[in-house]
C-alpha cells in the first residue's frame, strides 16, 4: 500500500497516539509546532521531519510565514493531508488546505468549529437551541440585548479554547465597563445569557458524514467553574441506555450534520437548563477533547479516540473502507487537580476501580472504571474531598490556558 504523507499542526503538546498510529500504519508524519515545544517528548520515532514556528503570542503564529514555509516544503514533498491536533490549530490547517488545495475542512466550515459567534448562528439556523446571544459590534444592539435579556451574562472570546477568557457579568454598569475595556479587540467577543444548569460533553467520531461513535459525559465540576474558582475537575460518563445519553446522541448528530462535518473527531458541549430542563448548545470543536477526556472515553468504551481518528484518516487516504470496533459500556470517571507536588504519589489512591493514574506534572489525575456508576461517583467524591483537604493548589485564572 502506498505510503501517505500527513502534516500534523499543533501549538500544544498533544497527539502522540495519533502520530504513532499513523506511523504504525506505514505513513510518513511531518510535525509543525511552536519553537518553544521543540524539546518536548514528542513521539520522535514516528516523526520523519519537524518544523518550528515562533509564537507571536500564545498559540498565534505569523500565518504568512506559515504559508511561505509550507510552499517550500511542497516543492520537494507531496502532502496528502493536513491535520490540526489542537483547537488553536484548526484555522491554521484550514488556511493551508485552502491555499494548496489539499482535501479536508476549508475556511468556511472551520468557522463553525472555531468561531463561537458563527457556531451559534449556524445552530440557530439548524433549529438547535442556544442561550440568547449577541455580537458586540454595535452599541445599540448591546443596549437592546441587555434590556431584553436579564443578567447575569457571560462575555466570551469568539475563538478561544475551553473556558479561557470567559467573564461573568452581573449588571449593565459592569457590562459597559468590560466592553469598553476591550478596546480595538471588542469585535473578537460575544455576549451571552448565563444559563444555570448541568454541563455535558459529547465526544464523537464522524466518518463520511455519519456519526459512528458517541460518548457522552456530565461535568461534575464544569471547566468554567474550575478555571475561575479553582478546585477539582471531575467528569463522569453517562449510561448508554439512559434518556440523557440518547437525547445528547441525537442532538450531537443533528449538530454535526448541520455544521457539515464529513470526517474526524469532535468535542461538543451542551447545558441542560436548570429552570426549564431544555438542552442548549454551548460550543463544538473539530478535534479530540482536552483535559484527559480521551482517557475517560477509553476507560468507558475501549475506544482510543486519537488512534481511531488516525485509522480513519489512513483509510480515507488509501480508499480503504473503515469500520469501528464495537465499544464497551463501562461507567467511568475522571478527576484532575492542580497540586504543589511536582510528582504526587498515588499509593494512597489505589483501589479496585482505578483504571489509570495520569502522569501530569504538578497534577493529580485519576481515571476510574466500574460496572456500577454509583461506585464510580463514590470514588470521585471521596477522592475530590481528600485532594481538596490535602493536596489542592489554586492559582488565579490567567489569559493563557494551563492545560
Amino acid at each position: 500500500m502506498e505510503k501517505k504523507t500527513i502534516v500534523c499542526i499543533s501549538c500544544y503538546f498533544k497527539g502522540a497516539d495519533f502520530m504513532d498510529e499513523l506511523h504504525l500504519l506505514g505513513n510518513e508524519i511531518i510535525l509543525i509546532t511552536s519553537e518553544n515545544l521543540k524539546d518536548r517528548a514528542w513521539p520522535w520515532h514516528a516523526i520523519a521531519k519537524s518544523y518550528y514556528m515562533q509564537e507571536v503570542s500564545y498559540s498565534v503564529w505569523n500565518l504568512d510565514h506559515l504559508v511561505q514555509g509550507f510552499s517550500h516544503l511542497m516543492r520537494t514533498t507531496k502532502i496528502d493531508a493536513v491535520v490540526a491536533l489542537d483547537d488553536y490549530d484548526v484555522e491554521k490547517a484550514a488556511l493551508i488546505r485552502e491555499n494548496f488545495r489539499i482535501p479536508g475542512m476549508g475556511q468556511t466550515t472551520h468557522r463553525y468549529f472555531r468561531d463561537k459567534l458563527a457556531m451559534r448562528q449556524r445552530a440557530l439556523d439548524k433549529s438547535i437551541s442556544v442561550p440568547e446571544f449577541t455580537a458586540i459590534f454595535n452599541d445599540s444592539e448591546i443596549d437592546n440585548f441587555a434590556a431584553k435579556v436579564p443578567g447575569p451574562w457571560v462575555l466570551k472570546p469568539r475563538s478561544e479554547a475551553s473556558a479561557t477568557g470567559i467573564r461573568k457579568i452581573s449588571d449593565r454598569e459592569q457590562l459597559w465597563e468590560t466592553v469598553n475595556s476591550l478596546g480595538e479587540e471588542r469585535y473578537l467577543f460575544l455576549l451571552e445569557s448565563f444559563k444555570p444548569g448541568d454541563v455535558y460533553h459529547v465526544d464523537s467520531l464522524t466518518y463520511q458524514g455519519k456519526v459512528i461513535f458517541t460518548s457522552a459525559s456530565k461535568y461534575l465540576s464544569p471547566p468554567m467553574q474550575v478555571a475561575h474558582d479553582g478546585g477539582v475537575f471531575r467528569s463522569q460518563t453517562l449510561n448508554r441506555t439512559s434518556k440523557e445519553f440518547k437525547e445528547l446522541e441525537a442532538l450531537n448528530k443533528k449538530l454535526l450534520q448541520g455544521f457539515g462535518l464529513m470526517n474526524g473527531a469532535t468535542h461538543s458541549e451542551f447545558i441542560k437548563g436548570k429552570d426549564d430542563g431544555k438542552w442548549y448548545f454551548l460550543e463544538t470543536s473539530s478535534r479530540v477533547g482536552g483535559a484527559h477526556i480521551p482517557d475517560l472515553v477509553e476507560a468507558s468504551t475501549g475506544i482510543n479516540i486519537w488512534r481511531e481518528w488516525a485509522r480513519m484518516e489512513d483509510h480515507l487516504l488509501k480508499n480503504i473502507p473503515y469500520k469501528l470496533q464495537k465499544p464497551t459500556s463501562f461507567a467511568a470517571g475522571l478527576l484532575v487537580a492542580l497540586t504543589s507536588r511536582k510528582n504526587p504519589e498515588y499509593t494512597e489512591f489505589m483501589c479496585d476501580e482505578v483504571y489509570r493514574f495520569l502522569s501530569i506534572e504538578n497534577h493529580i489525575g485519576i481515571v476510574y472504571r466500574s460496572q456500577d456508576e454509583r461506585q464510580v461517583l463514590k470514588r470521585l467524591d471521596e477522592t475530590a474531598e481528600k485532594v481538596t483537604e490535602q493536596y489542592l493548589s489554586v492559582i488565579p485564572p490567567k489569559d493563557k490556558p494551563s492545560s
